[in-house]
């Protein structure tokens, strides 16, 4: 099979390689060998069906990521939100500060692991679909909820890929490794069609998954809730109001989400007086880090690399990047309690007691000891009141990764009802999330919800898309002082290396 291995490459979908080898593309289950087969129908073992192509949500970094630390680089730090942090050289040779200051070129390494990662998720899920249409012991109600959860899976990472590159290569099915020489595997399909593919995908998840509290749903998996509400946005992309209006309005009327009451306990590995934690009520999606009990199966570096990182010789909680910055800071009202839940300000130097206490009473130093003055609290895992690192290595922190929370969800109903006219349920589902962060009843036009998107959901990988899909972008970020350049930047380059492994049958987008 050597000679295919450009082929293969250029598909950054490395398990491709093993379907031609029995399919063994699970690695299911750290804690022990487990067949394919039975990982994909021990019932018993909910948390373990479908693991391996679970397990690429926890992909972080060096070589591939989906939703870790690179992703968080490449989309948090292209906006206005955030900084690259950390010292000016630090992980230059990756290409951080090129996409921090829009100078992003096609031999970025976080581009090209970004499109690794995801066409290595989106290659389990196929597998996974194969394995599950071949099994011919499967009820059908099973059948149809584990491909439910794949097709989830594969429709979550396209989603990702068409806002970062546009169209990309679709890849549905398990290919025959003849196959890979063709341009279906070597062509980008149009933004349209890999559109569709995750219409397609998330669509079917609604129709065949259980809900919530449907006793065959394990905590973490993909759920009829999850699947509509990523639908939902979606559709908010596309501008089909009506339909992100009703797919929204399906999650709220289910009664099975709510908003935790006290903002700042979202984000903790343990409720607070019985709020927040992992697996909230306001919880829709999120990633599992802290059911995995080895380092392979947790997002690396994904808490410790955004910790504040010290520079006086003090045992420093992380690497400092994607720091929050002074115009977020700004965003925020008078009296919004999410600014303080979002950001860890470092105090000023003022004598040998001085610094930020945190929430499990850790105290960071003050500004003189540490690089950057702000650092993202809501990637923050404590060293000393949440679960330990994995193996004593502080780079395997167990922090789960939140995607979609019930708030976004208000959000993208209180936007889609804004621009369908209906002023009623735009004010009423805007100042529900409002009210939880204290502040007074606002009125739902279509500016105040975008702006309330921005600091809800700050820090959470969403606010460059968002400043993309609404036109906004080159204004935006060229006045926060960022080099964007209309037509080129509202995507990212195609990687150089997987153009030519494709001997140049790959296009590059535009300008690039």
């Amino acid at each position: 099979m050597k000679k295919y291995k450009h082929l293969y490459i250029a598909l950054v979908a490395v398990p491709l390689m093993m379907a031609g080898c029995g399919k063994k593309f699970l690695d299911v289950n750290p804690q022990g060998q487990q067949s394919q087969l039975s990982a994909l129908t021990d019932t018993a073992s909910p948390n373990q069906t479908l693991a391996g192509a679970y397990n690429s949500l926890y992909f972080g970094g060096f070589d591939k990521t989906t939703v870790g630390f690179e992703w968080v680089m490449m989309t948090d730090v292209a906006s206005d939100d955030a900084d690259k942090g950390s010292t000016p050289s630090d992980f230059s040779t990756n290409g951080a500060g090129d996409i921090d200051d829009f100078i992003v070129n096609p031999n970025n390494g976080i581009v090209l692991n970004v499109w690794n990662g995801h066409y290595v998720g989106i290659a389990r899920a196929n597998q996974a679909i194969d394995v599950i249409n071949s099994n011919t012991g499967l009820d059908a109600a099973t059948r149809s909820r584990m491909l439910g959860e794949a097709r989830f899976l594969r429709g979550l990472y396209y989603f990702n890929l068409v806002r970062a590159f546009g169209g990309v290569v679709k890849v549905t099915r398990v290919p025959q490794p003849e196959e890979l020489k063709n341009d279906e595997f070597n062509t980008r399909a149009s933004t349209d069609t890999i559109y569709q593919v995750i219409i397609n995908d998330l669509q079917f998840a609604a129709d065949n998954l259980p809900l919530k509290n449907d006793p065959n749903t394990a905590i973490g998996r993909a759920n009829k809730g999850a699947a509509e509400s990523y639908l939902a946005k979606v559709y908010l992309y596309l501008k089909n109001w009506q339909k992100a209006f009703d797919l929204s309005n399906d999650v709220i009327n289910s009664n099975l989400y709510s908003l935790v009451p006290d903002y700042k306990f979202i984000f903790r590995e343990k409720p607070v007086n019985g709020e927040g934690g992992n697996n909230n009520s306001e919880s829709i999606f999120e990633v599992q880090t802290g059911q995995n009990t080895t380092s392979n199966g947790i997002s690396p570096l994904f808490s410790n690399a955004q910790g504040p990182r010290g520079k006086g010789g003090w045992d420093d909680l992380g690497f400092g990047f994607n720091d929050p910055t002074q115009d977020l800071v700004n965003a925020y009202e008078s009296g919004d309690t999410r600014d303080s839940a979002t950001i860890i300000f470092i105090q000023p130097t003022g004598g040998a007691n001085t610094g930020t206490i945190l929430w499990d009473g850790f105290r960071i130093p003050t500004q003189d000891s540490v690089q950057n003055p702000r650092y993202n609290y809501k990637a923050y895992h404590s060293p000393i009141a949440e679960t330990p690192a994995i193996d004593g290595n502080k780079d395997n922190k167990p922090k789960n990764i939140r995607l979609m929370r019930y708030a976004e969800v208000l959000l993208i109903h209180a936007e889609a009802a804004a621009m369908l006219g209906n002023t009623g349920d735009a004010d009423k589902y805007l100042n529900m999330v409002r009210a939880r962060a204290g502040l007074a009843p606002s009125t739902g036009s279509q500016a105040n919800i975008w702006k309330e998107r921005r600091v809800e959901l700050a820090m959470e990988q969403d606010r460059f898309f968002d400043l993309v899909r609404t036109g906004r972008a080159g204004t935006v970020l060229r006045a926060s002082g960022k080099n964007f350049i209309d037509g080129k930047n509202e995507v990212f380059p195609i990687p150089q290396q997987v153009i030519d492994l494709s001997n140049g049958k790959m296009k590059q987008n535009n300008l690039y």
